[in-house]
């Protein structure tokens, strides 16, 4: 019985680790994604939402100007692991 537990474990172990390495991956490029954004003088990020799924970033907020929202994905792009921007920042020069 004892054989049959470890098996079921090792089973799980390696279909779990995966799925645990993809979250990590998700957790650095989401910790670098908003670093980059918030350190920005032209962007501003600070208050931008990123949501990381499978290495795809999405940015949602509101950015002053056309240039920081392109900025954002930019700098997005550049991040180790992101694989794909969806964009979804709107532009408002009064904020939020």
């Amino acid at each position: 019985m004892n054989k049959l537990a470890i098996a079921f474990l090792g089973l799980g172990l390696s279909i779990g680790v995966p799925l645990f390495a993809d979250e990590k991956s998700d957790n650095l490029i989401y910790d670098a994604t908003r670093r980059r954004l918030a350190g920005d003088p032209d962007v501003k990020g600070g208050a931008l939402e990123v949501e990381v799924k499978d290495g795809v970033v999405t940015l949602k907020g509101i950015v002053r100007t056309d240039q920081a929202k392109a900025k954002a994905e930019k700098l997005t792009l550049k991040v180790k692991g992101a694989k794909k921007v969806v964009n979804e920042l709107r532009v408002s020069p009064y904020g939020s």
